[in-house]
């Protein structure tokens, strides 16, 4: 009869043994082959009002700053925020039993070109015949509401903070700094505005005086979507509006920048009445591997956080070079 002491020796050996005869058919070397973790988005049902709904209201989210970048980091590939407003949109307007949009905007604005790709995706889907209505969370300022203002109607809750209208650019000088630790910069550069905002160079008269006629033309584009998203205000009730302030849901509504105040629910009823249906099937466009119980889930996080290895380099800020924004700053 075995005794304990000689059956765990023996299992030691077994052991031993198979991990000396397995690690000498292991290869020296391992070939990584990298897959996308960005499939196409899929429908996923929040609700639907009936078991035979006439159609379907798209919830669409705009969520965070507005870039026309992809955002992320190492090991990370991030969204595309223009690119994947538009592959959502782009489902909805394709997708017949689609009747309405709602579109879910919480961000502070972002670079003066996406946000314009915005408005612009947006109105081609209200020109193919599908309301849009603007649920603003909590902020949809200067780009933000720049693309609400694409929309049939604009809602916001009782606490959103909108408006914000107008263009900021923001640079630095460290010429001071960099001379009193003995620093030198030499640019070189082929006419006397080529580097003109660089913090390397002190900002000259003439220089700020070509951006700001840059500034003052993307502020009257902005001041023309306005106008032209808000019927009930001219251009010229827009402008004493569009000095950079931000508002209260209420004042916006007193201001006529918004339609009315209330939940998303009451956005989706409002996007159901303007597609002419009673019952509606709710969803959303999710990636394959990210789940939302409801409509005040966000809607993707960034792909960094899915990683194994999440590793900042910090090279995931400012890196499209825009110094353009409509961007609440603050």
């Amino acid at each position: 009869m075995l005794s304990f002491g000689k059956i765990v020796s023996n299992r030691a050996i077994f052991t031993v043994c198979m991990t000396i005869t397995c690690v000498g058919c292991l290869p020296d070397s391992f070939v990584v082959t990298p897959i996308s973790v960005q499939p196409k988005l899929k429908e996923r049902v929040l609700y639907s009002d009936s078991t035979f709904p006439n159609g379907k209201i798209a919830i669409i989210e705009v969520d965070g700053v507005i870039a026309n970048t992809r955002q992320g980091g190492f090991l990370s590939t991030g969204e595309h925020p223009v690119a994947k407003l538009t592959e959502q949109l782009d489902i909805a307007r394709r997708d017949k039993s689609v009747k309405a949009v709602v579109l879910r905007i919480n961000s502070p604005g972002g670079t003066v070109t996406a946000s314009e790709l915005m408005h612009h995706e947006i109105k081609r889907l209200r020109n193919s015949g599908k309301p849009v209505v603007a649920m603003m969370m909590d902020v949809a300022a200067s780009g933000g509401y720049y693309i609400a203002c694409a929309a049939d109607e604009i809602m916001a809750c009782n606490s959103t903070v909108t408006g914000s209208i107008g263009v900021v650019m923001q640079t630095m000088e460290v010429t001071g700094t960099m001379e009193l630790i003995g620093v030198q910069a030499h640019t070189i550069k082929s006419g006397k505005q080529k580097a003109a905002g660089s913090p390397f160079e002190k900002l000259q008269p003439e220089q700020r005086a070509v951006f700001q006629g840059v500034i003052d033309e993307l502020y009257d584009q902005f001041v023309n979507v306005v106008a032209e998203g808000r019927p009930a205000l001219s251009r010229e009730q827009v402008i004493p509006l569009a000095d950079g302030r931000v508002y209260t849901s209420k004042q916006a509504l007193d201001l006529k920048l918004i339609d009315r105040i209330g939940t998303i629910e009451d956005a989706i009823e409002l996007a159901k009445e303007k597609a002419g249906i009673k019952n509606a099937k709710v969803v959303a466009y999710r990636r394959p591997f990210l789940r939302a119980s409801n409509y005040y889930a966000r809607h993707d996080p960034s792909i960094k956080d899915i990683n194994l290895l999440n590793v900042d380099l910090g090279l995931s800020g400012n890196s499209y070079g825009a110094p353009f924004m409509y961007l609440w700053i603050h």
